[in-house]
């Protein structure tokens, strides 16, 4: 991958749905996001993410953004 860039940003929205009982396309219907996009964002391949779209996971899925997002401070 050494076009990427390397980022530290880990995602965890796979982990929080497994904990609610929710599918991506259960969240999708429910936060108004595309399939695709969401598992863009599930992947870790997404590059940026609107406050409004994660303000809308978040309540959603009952979580705080540090819930869903961390930073590996191993990674440049």
């Amino acid at each position: 991958m050494p076009d990427e860039e390397h980022h530290g940003i880990r995602i965890h929205l796979d982990r929080i749905l497994a904990e609610r009982g929710m599918t991506l396309t259960e969240l999708s219907a429910r936060v108004g996001i595309t399939v695709v996009n969401l598992s863009v964002l599930k992947n870790g391949r997404a590059k940026a993410i609107r406050f409004s779209t994660l303000s809308r996971i978040c309540a959603v899925l009952g979580c705080q953004p540090g819930d869903l997002i961390t930073h590996d401070t191993g990674s440049p």
